[in-house]
This record gives C-alpha cells, sequence and structure tokens, in this order.
C-alpha cells in the first residue's frame, strides 16, 4: 500500500459500480507469475480476467461479449478491491464507441465525482494512477489510448487482437502497446505493467462462437430459432 497516497487509502471505503451484483468467489490460491517481475501472482491476474469474463457481464453469452473491471492493487486487500465494471454497450445504448473499457472508466469517473465519494474533478482524474485495467480482450487503438489518457497503473489484458480477427472479428489491426507506448509529453507516465494473454483461453470461448461457430459458451446453447448462443432456461 501506498502509504502517502491519501488516495489509496480512501479506496478502502470506496463503493463498486457493477454491471449486476453478484458475489465475488473467494480469492485462489497464489502461484509465481511468469510474466515478468510484476509482484502480483499470476493467479491474481487471471482472477480477475474471470471478473472481466462474469461479473461485468450481463449473461453468459452477450454477442459482444466485451468485459472489463477496475481494480485497486494499493490498498491493504492482497487480492485487489474491485472499483467498477464496464461491457460493450454499442447494441443497447446505441453509442459506437461504449466498448467495455470506456464504459468502465465512465462508471469510475461517476463514482469519484458523486455525492457518496465527493472527490473533486482533479482528484477524480488523479485517482487512476494508483489502479489497475483488466479486460478479456485486447483493448482496441481507442481504447488504449482512452487508458494511457487516464494513465492506469496496470493493463491486463485476454484475447490479443490477431486473435479477435482470425475469429471473424473486425478490427483495427494496431496492438494496444503500440498506441500506448506512442505518446508525446503525456502528464502521466505509461503504465508500470502490461501484461497480455492473460486467462487468455477461458476469454477465448466468449469470442468464438459468433463468426466461425464455435461452442457455446457455458451456460448458453443455440437458439432454435435464431443461428446464435442464448442463455439456457
Amino acid at each position: 500500500m501506498k502509504s502517502q497516497s491519501l488516495l489509496a487509502s480512501l479506496f478502502l471505503l470506496l463503493p463498486t459500480i457493477t454491471a449486476c451484483t453478484p458475489s465475488i468467489p473467494t480469492s485462489p490460491p497464489t502461484l509465481p507469475n511468469p510474466h515478468s517481475d510484476d509482484t502480483i501472482p499470476l493467479s491474481t491476474r487471471e482472477y480477475w480476467i474471470h471478473q472481466a469474463n462474469t461479473l461485468a457481464l450481463s449473461h453468459p453469452c452477450p454477442f459482444a461479449a466485451f468485459g472489463t473491471v477496475i481494480v485497486n492493487h494499493t490498498s491493504a486487500n492482497p487480492q485487489g478491491t474491485l472499483i467498477c465494471t464496464g461491457s460493450n454497450g454499442n447494441s443497447r445504448i446505441g453509442n459506437p464507441t461504449l466498448h467495455g473499457e470506456i464504459a468502465a472508466i465512465n462508471n469510475c469517473s461517476s463514482l469519484f465525482v458523486s455525492s457518496a465519494y465527493n472527490m473533486t474533478s482533479a482528484e477524480s482524474l488523479a485517482a487512476f494512477k494508483d489502479l489497475t485495467l483488466y479486460t478479456n480482450a485486447e483493448s482496441c487503438p481507442m481504447c488504449a489510448a482512452a487508458l494511457r489518457w487516464a494513465g492506469f497503473r496496470e493493463y491486463v489484458y485476454g484475447v490479443p487482437i490477431k486473435e479477435l480477427i482470425e475469429l471473424g472479428w473486425g478490427q483495427l489491426d494496431i496492438g494496444s502497446e503500440e498506441v500506448i507506448g506512442s505518446g508525446v509529453g503525456m502528464r502521466d507516465k505509461d503504465p508500470e505493467v502490461v501484461l497480455g494473454g492473460v486467462g487468455r483461453e477461458q476469454s477465448k470461448v466468449l469470442f468464438g462462437w459468433q463468426f466461425v461457430r464455435g461452442e457455446c459458451p457455458r451456460g448458453c446453447e443455440r437458439g432454435r430459432v435464431e443461428d446464435r448462443c442464448l442463455p439456457g432456461e
């Protein structure tokens, strides 16, 4: 915990904005992290990607199953503290820019300046530097730019853009790390940790049925009328 950070200590009391409200499973066992010298165990990273796949989504098989959770790893909780979630709302809201990452950032921003938390706009902007963004698929260039402008401390993603393209998803074929690293004269530094492919296999199931007719995610089945995966009864 950053003892000198007022924002880090205040996050201990921060309520959570989520897309839905099931309880979070108990913490998984910790394992060594082979990705880098990152001090957070890989099992913890995978746990939060799992939350992006489940807690952030309204049901197991939305068509655009892009989910994001934003977590505070500077609190006293070794597992990290969930701050807010977001999911792709393009078709639901009619906003073409409302990808999961954008929705989560918007939710956090609303929470920070709400009467319940009462941050100033300046404090809200500064708060992101202590937070980690987890998303179940690599951020598109728009979202990668947004998380870079937000100044997140860490960025962790699941399925790479290249694999989404192979599965038939339309994408701008520019890697998120290239976008994040292209900043010049930015107020905040680049994320301290960038990890890709975390929880990739469990996340990939969510994106494999829409265009290449892969198996439906667990809890879903193909509709008899609609040729798409639907939540089971």
